[in-house]
Parts: structure tokens; C-alpha cells; sequence
């Protein structure tokens, strides 16, 4: 990992704010140049939150079983990819992987931080195509003698838009392939059968996985992401990361949703219930020609004609993602797995769609 950082990260005395300097409570605060008086009645909005997120991080260990010591959280997991750039790769030199079709935001905050992107395009049918991947590291590693290198290798498991999951051994199998830095980004693992590449951690100290409490726990709002790395990756992540970057309504908001995981297990198996009643009602539509298996809270349909398909379902107020200018997406439309109300809505409207 040393070897991979940017060198002014690896050598970076990071900020040391006031709250790291003192855990625990006080009666009296005059280390961090905060107004006393507190305008939201017993908010604390006056005060700093902690910087290191620690009673979030424990119950996180305590309910999501990732170790405390292996832990760092972002302002969702779009604040740790943009991190994990910034750790590794030389504006203007280094590079990243990525295997469209997939996340469009590691694309833009590689452009933002003026890094360069390859691909290795996924299979039509949303695999991992292992022959063009091996022949394309072993060729990136022969014609290393540049001033950059690919650094960084991206996942998206369960994938965004196709919605499937890789198994954990192509995951493994990636980690063998490749020795820069692979990151495995589980938005959607909750919803999904298969294992988490987190069981990976201990023989692949160059695997990075990012979770988060935007989808199955239902706190978009709360912008909770989490890394889960090597310890000593994750100093690097915390000495790197803005001071307080994550507040403290998020927080306590995050404390509240793991607090109350019983009830978002429940909730988690409506929606899976309903993804396989919405999957089987979808195959009967006449506009429909393929519904892509999904271990996410969403569907990639392919249609007759997604734009018209698209715009029509607007006009009846129902939004959905028109996918159709991806890698093997053609006529595809993403439809986010909804309430049960929400889902015969749509059913309905594509029911009554007619072909023009």
C-alpha cells in the first residue's frame, strides 16, 4: 500500500483538530472556538461532532459485524471513492479500471481529480469477461516504465445498472490478477444472497470494500458511507479525510436506523418479496422484452422503445432511469423497487402503454 500511495499523502501530517485531542465528556468546552449558546434546543448543533464517528463505528461492528479497527466513515460512499483517488492516484498520471457498464460516478471523480480511466467492458450478460481483464493487466504491467500506473480497480457488487452480484470467488480471483488497489463497492450487498468480498479483507490487504446506509437502511439523506480496509489503509483514510465529515444529525440518525435493526430486516424482506412478485408481473407486459436477474433493489428491464417508454411514464408522474446510452443497455430502463402501491401504479401505466 505504501508503495501505491501519493507520495504527500504517505508523508502527510494530518490536521489534528480540536476533538481529537479529547474523548469523553466535559463540563465546560473552550477548545474549538464554538458558540456556547446552542439555537436548536438540545441539538448540539453548536458543537462539533466526533471525528472519528466512534459510537456510529461500534455499532457498526456490533450490528453489521465490520471490525471496529478496519472502519472509517465518509459523507456517503461517493466522499470515500473521491478519497481513495486522492490517496492513490497522481493528478495527470495514474489511472483507474473499470468495467462498464457501471457507477458513472467513479468515472467523474476521476476526471474531477484528472486521473485517467480504462475499461475492460463487462460481458452482454453483465459478467466479469475474466480473458480480457488477464490479458489487459498483464499488458498494463509489461508497459510500466511510465511515470504512472493503474492504481485502482473498481467493483460494483451487486453492479449499478445490471443489478447482479459477482460471487465471491471472482472477486478473489480479481484480488489475484491485479496488484494495485481493488475496490469492492457493496451499495446494494443487503439485498443481495451472495457473500460480501469483506470475508476477503484478511488474505488481500489491497481490497477496500465500501458499504452503506443509503439503501437498505434508508438514510440517503444521512450521506452514512462506510470503508472497510486494512488497518493501516485506514489510518491513511482518516488522516486524509476532512475533519468532521460526517455531522452529528447523520450520526445520531445512523445510531437510531442500527438501533432499530430488527424492524429494517423486516422491511428488507418486503422488499425482496416484492422484487420477485414485481419481476414475475413485469415478464407478462407486452412492452417488455427482458427483466435481468437482480440481487439489488432494482430491475434493468430492456423495453420496446425505452425513451418514448420513459417520457410516457413521467407524463403520468412516475420516474424511472433511462439506461438505454449504456454499454449493453440498449432499450433499458432501471426501475427501483418501490412499495407495493407504488409498484401496482407502474405495472398498471405499462399495461396501458401503447406502442407508437
Amino acid at each position: 500500500m505504501r508503495e501505491l500511495l501519493r507520495k504527500n499523502i504517505a508523508n502527510l501530517t494530518p490536521y489534528s483538530c480540536a476533538r481529537n485531542d479529547f474523548t469523553g465528556k466535559a463540563e465546560v468546552y473552550l477548545d474549538a472556538n464554538e458558540n456556547w449558546q446552542d439555537f436548536v434546543e438540545k441539538a448540539d448543533a453548536n458543537r462539533y461532532p466526533d471525528p472519528l464517528s466512534v459510537a456510529v463505528r461500534k455499532k457498526v461492528e456490533e450490528v453489521l459485524g465490520l471490525p471496529f479497527s478496519k472502519t472509517v466513515l465518509g459523507n456517503g460512499s461517493d466522499e470515500l471513492i473521491d478519497n481513495l483517488l486522492r490517496c492513490f492516484c497522481e493528478p495527470g498520471k495514474d489511472s483507474i479500471l473499470l468495467m462498464p457498464p457501471t457507477y458513472g460516478a467513479y468515472k467523474v471523480f476521476a476526471d474531477i481529480n484528472d486521473v485517467g480511466v480504462s475499461t475492460v467492458p463487462l460481458t452482454p450478460s453483465f459478467g466479469i469477461d475474466f480473458p480480457a481483464l488477464s490479458e489487459f493487466l498483464q499488458r498494463e504491467k509489461e508497459n510500466r516504465g511510465g511515470e504512472g500506473r493503474l492504481k485502482l480497480l473498481f467493483i460494483c457488487s451487486p453492479n449499478n445498472p445490471s443489478g447482479n452480484a459477482f460471487p465471491l470467488d471472482e472477486v478473489r480471483q480479481v484480488c489475484e490478477l491485479f496488484d494495485g488497489i481493488t475496490v469492492v463497492d457493496e451499495a446494494y450487498y443487503d439485498f443481495s444472497e451472495k457473500e460480501s468480498a469483506v470475508k476477503l479483507l484478511d488474505s488481500y490487504p489491497n481490497l477496500v470494500v465500501l458499504r452503506t446506509l443509503s439503501k437498505c437502511w434508508a438514510l440517503a439523506s444521512a450521506r452514512v458511507g462506510i470503508a472497510v480496509a486494512d488497518e493501516e489503509m485506514v489510518s491513511v483514510f482518516r488522516s486524509m479525510k476532512y475533519p468532521y465529515n460526517l455531522g452529528t444529525p447523520s450520526q445520531e440518525l445512523a445510531l437510531k436506523a442500527l438501533g432499530n435493526a430488527a424492524e429494517v430486516e423486516k422491511g428488507l424482506c418486503l422488499i425482496k418479496d416484492e422484487r420477485l412478485r414485481l419481476e414475475e408481473k413485469l415478464k407478462t407486459l407486452a412492452c417488455v422484452r427482458t427483466v435481468f436477474p437482480s440481487d439489488a433493489n432494482f430491475f434493468l428491464v430492456r423495453v420496446s422503445d425505452a425513451l418514448s417508454i420513459y417520457h410516457y411514464l413521467a407524463g403520468m408522474g412516475i420516474i424511472v432511469r433511462n439506461r438505454s446510452k449504456e454499454l449493453h443497455c440498449e432499450n433499458c430502463l432501471r426501475v427501483t423497487i418501490g412499495s407495493r402501491k407504488e409498484n401496482d401504479r407502474l405495472l398498471a401505466a405499462l399495461a396501458a402503454y401503447k406502442e407508437r
